[in-house]
């Protein structure tokens, strides 16, 4: 729970990078996203979702011509060394 909720800040911390018009709009999905998986079935999916989190915030960085290294920190959080 605690490595969800250190994700969870950093993409806050990442929609702030993006451009003023869309911030509010990507802080709400990623909540969205973070509530509905709150409760996880199955704790081995955590590190996939992570790994999801990683690879759409990236994705969303260069989308609007941000430097994806940005995203560093949030893919050490997720460990994700091979994404």
């Amino acid at each position: 729970m605690e490595r969800a909720l250190r994700a969870y800040m950093e993409v806050l911390r990442l929609v702030r990078r993006l451009p003023p018009e869309t911030r509010a709009y990507y802080s709400k999905y990623a909540r969205e996203n973070f509530v509905n998986y709150r409760e996880l079935d199955d704790p081995s999916s955590l590190p996939d979702l992570l790994r999801r989190a990683y690879t759409h915030s990236s994705w969303v960085l260069s989308k609007y011509s941000v430097d994806v290294s940005a995203a560093d920190r949030l893919k050490s959080i997720c460990s994700c060394e091979s994404a």
